[in-house]
């Protein structure tokens, strides 16, 4: 018997069905207006009323129950009041179809609830609001009886929750269907509706919301735009190690403070940055261990002038306890701070980062921001000393030990950074 249900999918949500078919993880990261609660749910109705197994299940999972019950319980019983036999619970917030399927909507408030159930597959809506032991402790285990499905949606709200961390999981592993689509491309939305919000909302928020940006809700970041062109152009991702090519390895040093070390292969003209390693309160002999440790063949490491100051402990430079334990380094040159930004700036189009292994650095760089003046009503120009300073300072001595030779032997250059400003 065929069954028409009153869905009718535009381009972009039938690209996108089309795909969730092909793969059991997926990541939709969409534009608000864009229809997602729509397009999950009819992917619901079908794979249930398609399924071949005895009594099918399946979930979706908002963050908390009211938005269950007041967005998608209504949408459910509108796509499904044509099919023959279907029965509501609603005080369930479930459906029940006449081959035994059944779609059930469920909230992340209290994961325990729904521990023991089985699934053939679910969505889980809104992934930046739930709550992240969901997904280890309940859903995964849920899906492994049957091999089931499970499609994260959302769109971003900054980068400390699980769609952020899953965001970069799908952009590293191909086994994953990742897809973002945003406002300005699907143009779903009318323009003259984006002009509006983006008027009443401002830039950081509108492109949070209509442009899909994790960055939209940190005001005055320093590299976010740059990294988002390069993860539009797929430069964030898998980055594997090639032993064709030799690593080097650029450090900030730290002790109370964070040592950062970003490791990077140079393959022709891009820069691939493929690992990146960060502690605290360690001696310099452990971060030694982990470059030894690494399966890599090195060329060059990289690390600041304050290589050259004399441990108290030791009376020795760093420089000279890393040369006894085995590592030679190169220093940087010593300039200006923001002569050292602009260097970043120069050398993240070529960069290709992967998503994994450079997790911490990659939110660094979309966090590292100057702070808003409301009195000057301007961002300061000195950014703000945070988390994510000593990754930049790592990054800042990667571009400028790599380029050292082509930029910074001007004497003019060396002869202002021996000013009273701020240096590496």
């Amino acid at each position: 018997m065929k069954i028409q249900i009153p869905y009718k999918p535009r381009n972009v949500q039938a690209y996108i069905h089309q795909e969730l078919d092909k793969h059991r993880y997926s990541l939709l990261c969409l534009h608000r207006r864009c229809g997602k609660t729509t397009l999950c749910l009819n992917h619901l109705i079908k794979a249930a009323m398609t399924n071949q197994n005895h009594n099918p299940r399946y979930a979706y999972i908002a963050p908390t129950y009211k938005q269950a019950k007041s967005i998608a319980f209504d949408f459910l019983k509108y796509y499904t009041k044509s099919i023959p036999g279907t029965k509501y619970n609603e005080s369930e917030l479930r459906c029940d179809f006449i081959n035994g399927a059944r779609i059930s909507l469920l909230s992340s408030e209290n994961p325990d609830s729904i521990r023991g159930i089985y699934l053939d597959g679910c969505i889980i809506d809104e992934a930046a609001q739930i709550n992240p032991s969901l997904i280890d402790e309940v859903v995964t285990p849920a899906l492994s009886d049957r091999r089931g499905f499970m499609v994260m949606c959302g769109t971003p709200k900054g980068m400390n929750n699980i769609f952020y961390d899953y965001y970069n999981k799908a952009q590293a592993d191909d086994k994953w269907f990742l897809y973002k689509a945003k406002a300005s491309q699907t143009k779903i939305v009318d323009q003259e509706e984006l002009d509006a919000a983006l008027s009443v909302m401002g830039k950081a928020k509108y492109d949070q919301e209509f442009e899909c940006s994790f960055i939209g809700n940190i005001s005055g970041s320093i590299f976010g735009d740059i990294v988002q062109e390069i993860d539009d152009k797929g430069q964030i991702g898998s980055v594997p190690y090639d032993p064709a090519y030799p690593v080097s390895t650029a450090i900030d040093l730290g002790f109370n403070d964070a040592t950062s070390i970003i490791f990077f292969q140079k393959v022709n003209h891009s820069i691939h940055l493929i690992d990146y390693y960060e502690n605290n309160n360690q001696a310099l002999p452990h971060y030694v261990q982990v470059l030894k440790e690494k399966p890599y063949v090195y060329e060059t490491h990289y690390a600041p002038h304050d290589l050259d100051q004399t441990e108290f402990s030791t009376g020795k430079t760093r420089r000279e306890v890393f040369y006894q334990l085995g590592i030679k380094f190169r220093t940087a040159p010593r300039i200006l701070l923001e002569d050292g930004i602009h260097a970043v700036k120069m050398i993240l189009p070529r960069c290709r980062i992967d998503s994994d292994n450079c997790k911490k650095l990659l939110i660094a760089l979309r966090h590292y921001h100057r702070k808003y003046s409301d009195k000057d009503r301007t961002f300061k120009s000195k950014p703000v000393h945070d988390f994510s300073s000593h990754p930049m300072d790592a990054l800042r001595c990667l571009a400028t030990g790599m380029d050292e030779t082509k930029i910074y032997n001007n004497k003019h250059l060396q002869q202002k950074a021996e000013s009273n400003y701020e240096v590496l």
